[in-house]
């Protein structure tokens, strides 16, 4: 029977959990050793102790969370600091985002790990069930940021996004229409705010036009139609997916030097890369650069900043997966429709198509 680890998160300013002391006790029932490294649940409120009455194993450093376990649960890809540990042949259950990251990649693969990514699992109507709540989340913050950071003290044009009356609303673009983009959707339109939203998916856009009943501006999205909004806005979000691929670059430097010298861009797709050509990665640390006259916010780990919503939200859809990749045996989920599709490496080889292309490395596949 597997031993299960779960070790504090060390990427910046990242407070989630991989696994909550409930459903950590749910897998000692069964009969699994659970171990956690100490202090991993501080950032959302969860002392030690709970873990240990929960039935935990408590270790003291990372080193000896990865030497204790087999099967790894954590929220956030593997750092340099978790590589240096890591053993290989284990399975690490998190999410990796790998299509924009060809190095640890490599090292994935050198390591032959078994890689089960969170953000590749489908269901039956081909949706991605564990990487929705963390999107509802990223697009709810977005404009959190997107607002914080048009103040005039945090570098912005200076400007309130839902206006007060007699003067005009902040002008906010949203690119696509997935459970990201909506959820911005959602707090741009609560706060006032002067909304468009993009997208191809036309019956997505004949639904959001019913449901705000007009008063959001739909466009289909296209070169054309994304140029003319950004140049208008004062806060962009980019929240462009591809299953597993890396995010096709569709707001253009160019666009971005025609928007008014203070405004916002937020790239929610930044895991993917960015679908923004001037963004780069940023933490919650120094979540903004300059470019054009434009803060640019391209923090790679959006929900970090609210941990405690953030791991509950996750780990409702995480946990089931997890007992069930736990039932099965690594075998046994390569036959499983839900679950292969989230093995990003197997035993070392790259047996995901989209990202062995985005990276020009040697693909493998399942069957």
């Amino acid at each position: 029977m597997m031993t299960i680890g779960v070790p504090k998160e060390v990427k910046n300013s990242e407070n989630r959990v991989g696994l909550l002391p409930g459903a950590a006790q749910e897998l000692i029932r069964a009969g699994y050793k659970v171990f956690i490294q100490k202090t991993a649940g501080l950032g959302i409120g969860i002392s030690d102790t709970v873990y240990e009455k929960a039935g935990c194993l408590l270790v003291e450093t990372l080193k000896d969370l990865y030497e204790s376990a087999d099967f790894i649960i954590k929220v956030k890809e593997p750092v340099e600091e978790d590589l240096k540990y890591i053993k290989d042949g284990q399975i690490i259950y998190a999410f990796f985002h790998l299509a924009a990251d060809k190095e640890l990649t490599k090292k994935l693969m050198q390591k032959k790990l078994t890689c089960i990514a969170y953000e590749t699992i489908e269901d039956k109507k081909g949706k991605l069930p564990l990487l929705i709540p963390m999107s509802e989340v990223a697009g709810r913050m977005a404009i959190q940021a997107g607002a914080r950071f048009l103040q005039k003290d945090m570098g912005g044009k200076g400007i309130l996004l839902g206006g007060v009356p007699g003067v005009q609303s902040g002008r906010v673009t949203i690119l696509g229409a997935g459970a990201a983009g909506m959820n911005a959707l959602r707090m741009a339109y609560g706060l006032g705010a002067k909304v468009t939203i993009l997208d191809v998916d036309m019956e997505k856009l004949a639904f959001l036009d019913d449901l705000y009943s007009g008063q959001v501006q739909t466009l289909y999205s296209n070169q054309e139609n994304i140029a003319k909004a950004v140049q208008l806005s004062d806060l962009v979000v980019g929240s462009v997916l591809l299953k597993g691929a890396k995010a096709p670059k569709l707001i253009t430097e160019e666009m971005i030097k025609s928007m008014e010298k203070g405004s916002v861009v937020v790239d929610i797709s930044i895991d993917q890369g960015g679908c923004i050509e001037t963004i780069q990665p940023t933490s919650h640390e120094k979540p903004v650069f300059e470019k054009h006259g434009i803060l640019h916010y391209g923090v790679t780990n959006i929900p970090g900043a609210v941990p405690r919503t953030s791991t509950y939200a996750l780990t409702n859809v995480t946990f089931p997966i997890a007992k069930r990749i736990l039932s099965l045996g690594l075998k046994g989920i390569l036959q499983d429709e839900l679950i292969s599709k989230g093995v990003n490496i197997l035993e070392g080889k790259l047996v995901y198509k989209q990202i062995a292309l985005d990276l020009d490395l040697p693909y493998s596949p399942l069957m």
